[in-house]
């Protein structure tokens, strides 16, 4: 998701005691009320991406009920905004599954940093968890591992409170939208591009490395969305350009 993942502000004294790598992992309603305690702050970041999200998804024609659906089983903002901007009839399916995974990739290497809680539970308790993965409870799930937390209910705490303020967020955010019920083109719909420019700043690690990856990609997604407009391609070319371009600079360096 599109929240600030700002885990860093939180008091390194206030997860869980610190334990032997080697404790048992537990799952306990203390700690299910701590991660949902010190996601608190966080969610002064999600609620307004989730009411950009439901103005959109009113915009393209959903029902209330169907913001709250799909808000409920995706979870993930920028996913979301993606497929509402490639809806169409007929719908880019392909185009959007595709551009979906591409953002949603970061997930797979997430998942691999919380192995010291995951690894020792089965069954609902692992996937359940894996189905509440968004950036910022990953953050705070992290940081608490790495005081040497072993309450695997902390990270469950912190996404559910997520999941319920996001549903509660876009669905409030389609009531918006059918109070204002906005024109295409309305200054209101940048704020979906605005969102997403806003996850650019804390990535930039300088031009000497992020420029050229950088450039190709916009180069490239602005020429495909002039030659394919009303679809998402644009958005899986610039991913694999930029990645490739990233790939070579770091090859190039490297010898």
């Amino acid at each position: 998701m599109a929240a600030s993942a700002g885990a860093g502000g939180t008091d390194p004294g206030a997860g869980a005691s610190a334990q032997s790598p080697s404790a048992p992992v537990t799952f306990t309603r203390e700690g299910f009320l701590l991660g949902a305690r010190l996601s608190l702050p966080l969610m002064i970041g999600l609620v307004p991406f989730g009411l950009v999200v439901g103005v959109t998804a009113q915009a393209h024609g959903l029902s209330a009920l169907e913001v709250a659906l799909m808000s409920g089983t995706v979870l993930a903002g920028s996913a979301q905004l993606v497929a509402l901007s490639s809806w169409t009839t007929p719908a880019s399916l392909v185009a959007a599954t595709l551009t979906c995974l591409v953002i949603n990739l970061r997930f797979a290497l997430m998942g691999p940093t919380l192995a010291p809680w995951l690894d020792h539970v089965h069954g609902w308790k692992r996937w359940g968890n894996l189905s509440l993965l968004v950036d910022h409870v990953w953050a705070l799930s992290v940081q608490e591992i790495e005081r040497g937390g072993r309450d695997l209910a902390f990270f469950f705490g912190a996404g559910a409170l997520s999941w319920v303020v996001w549903v509660i967020s876009t669905v409030a955010g389609f009531l918006l939208g059918e109070l204002v019920q906005p024109e295409a083109g309305h200054p209101m719909f940048f704020t979906a591009l605005a969102a997403f420019i806003a996850m650019l700043v804390p990535m930039w690690r300088g031009a000497g490395r992020d420029l050229l990856p950088w450039v190709a990609a916009a180069l490239t997604a602005l020429a495909v969305s002039r030659l394919l407009p009303g679809t998402s391609w644009h958005i899986l070319a610039g991913a694999l350009v930029g990645g490739v371009s990233g790939y070579l600079r770091d090859r190039r360096s490297a010898t």
